[in-house]
């Protein structure tokens, strides 16, 4: 072995490559693997890992790894959307997800460094220390540069996990932190065995407790799970042929409120044939209820990526809020990015903030399309009112990935956190219904056309998540790494 390479040995390589294993390894924590219980063993794997680094330096690479590892097992399907789709040459698009993912990776590799930096003498400290740095670390990546949460650790703990409990009273953020400190807990000895069996024990307790209530009577929904290929949907030869594909599912499968996925129609809404809606509303109202579907709304140089309803109740639109930087719009001084990736529609408006509830088929509905459901404070506005959620997708995009599974378990925490259902319409899938307590009811098998058809409940009443916020886990972190630091600080003054 050279002396290069054995300097590098000694100094954390084989540490470094461990890391970057477990990082991979955290990704079987997530849909549709769903192995929750794996996630806290690499945890506390790393947790040891950083503690025998030598000094914040190593314990960012540390961290660097590890986030490395989970990102480019977990979100590398961002390479299908721009290589396969968006038509950028596959170097830059392979080059183009590696360094997303490395810009991903550096907020575990924060968490690493400041770990370090801040390391405890007591082990008890050194839980909260990591607990709270994971929590701030994942709100703030979903929060800088419009955000991008998506594998936050507590998206891992979706049920039938015991930490999942927690959901309603602290949201995903709030089960980062319990994830991350449950992972520390083993290392003190017999009490941390005790207090983790506490924590997982009031977990499950929390999970017997409903926190909302069944309002009104049931409704019939559909669904409706076009399977539209991604390649094949904008071209315009192709475009009557969907119009009739989506009416005859429509018209095939009655409902009081039937559903349609994101931009379920290529083309604006203006420029839909009037007859073609005048038959979507008269079926609705043979149904008895309304019609949602996905479609671009403009208005000048302007347009949205809106939901627009037709039925009995009268004709409402949402209008997406959260855009996905560079596939609905493109931020400043990255024009040269349209140049390599031919994304249709990719200079989108944003739709006013807090927009009420639609009234359909004598329900409150709050509407999220695609990403938004990503951002749960972003969906509490409109929960008090709305007894239903409504998803509409469209993640074709992404090829035959993971995506699809990580994004219906993303529902999963949105409905336990507003203990509300939950109705997914997508294109491709996962299109199902989530009951409140984020178990799925009925879901439909991916790449597949069909309509999922159901009795869905409207419900009533808030949790803590709702009337909170993410305000509490944000304390939460906060206080317990003040309490992990300042007695450390305080006892090394004192020496």
């Amino acid at each position: 072995m050279s002396l290069t390479l054995k300097n590098r040995w000694d100094q954390g390589l084989p540490a470094l490559l461990l890391s970057l294993a477990a990082g991979g390894l955290a990704v079987l924590a997530y849909a549709p693997f769903e192995q929750f219980w794996l996630l806290p063993l690499l945890l506390a794997l790393q947790f040891h890992l950083l503690g025998q680094t030598r000094g914040w330096r190593q314990a960012a690479r540390q961290g660097f790894a590890f986030g490395l590892g989970v990102f480019l097992g977990g979100v590398s399907w961002v390479y299908v959307s721009l290589s396969l789709f968006g038509g950028m040459p596959w170097p830059l698009a392979a080059l183009a997800t590696l360094l997303f993912c490395a810009y991903l990776a550096l907020f575990p590799a924060l968490v690493g460094g400041l770990f370090r930096a801040f390391l405890p003498a007591s082990v008890w400290r050194q839980g909260l220390l990591f607990a709270g740095l994971w929590a701030l670390a994942d709100l703030l990546r979903g929060w800088l540069f419009s955000g991008f949460p998506w594998l936050a650790l507590g998206y891992s703990q979706a049920p039938p996990s015991p930490l999942s409990g927690y959901a309603p009273l602290l949201g995903v953020y709030g089960l980062t932190f319990l994830l991350a400190w449950l992972a520390t807990l083993p290392r003190a000895g017999r009490a941390g065995w005790g207090a983790a069996l506490v924590l997982l024990a009031v977990g499950w307790g929390l999970q017997q407790q409903t926190w909302t209530e069944p309002q009104g009577e049931p409704i019939s929904v559909a669904l409706v799970q076009g399977n539209v290929a991604q390649d094949l949907k904008w071209q315009p030869e192709r475009f009557a042929a969907t119009l009739l594909h989506y009416r005859q599912l429509v018209t095939e499968h009655p409902a009081q409120l039937t559903v349609l996925p994101e931009t379920a129609f290529p083309a604006f809404l203006d420029y839909l044939p009037q007859d073609y809606l005048t038959e979507l509303k008269a079926l609705a109202v043979d149904h008895g209820g309304d019609l949602l579907f996905g479609i671009p709304t403009g208005e000048g140089e302007s347009y949205w990526n809106s939901a627009v309803s037709l039925g009995q109740s009268p004709t409402q639109t949402y209008s997406k809020v959260h855009l996905v930087p560079f596939g609905e719009f493109i931020p400043p001084g990255f024009a040269w990015f349209l140049q390599m990736a031919h994304i249709p529609m990719s200079s989108f408006s944003a739709g006013e903030l807090a927009q009420a509830p639609l009234q359909l088929a004598g329900q409150q509905v709050a509407v999220n399309i695609c990403y938004e459901d990503l951002f749960g404070r972003e969906l509490l506005s409109a929960v008090p009112q709305a007894g239903l959620l409504v998803n509409m997708s469209n993640t074709a995009w992404f090829g035959r990935s993971l995506a699809q599974a990580q994004h219906l378990q993303i529902a999963r925490l949105r409905a336990l956190e507003a203990g509300r259902p939950m109705l997914r319409a997508t294109n491709t899938g996962m299109t199902a219904v989530v009951g409140p307590d984020g178990q799925v009811r009925a879901a439909l098998e991916p790449f597949a056309t069909g309509v999922l058809e159901a009795k869905v409940q409207a419900y009533q009443g808030i949790t803590p998540y709702v009337r909170w916020g993410d305000i509490p886990s944000l304390l939460l972190a906060l206080l317990s790494v003040l309490a992990a630091v300042f007695p450390a600080r305080r006892a090394v003054q004192g020496a």
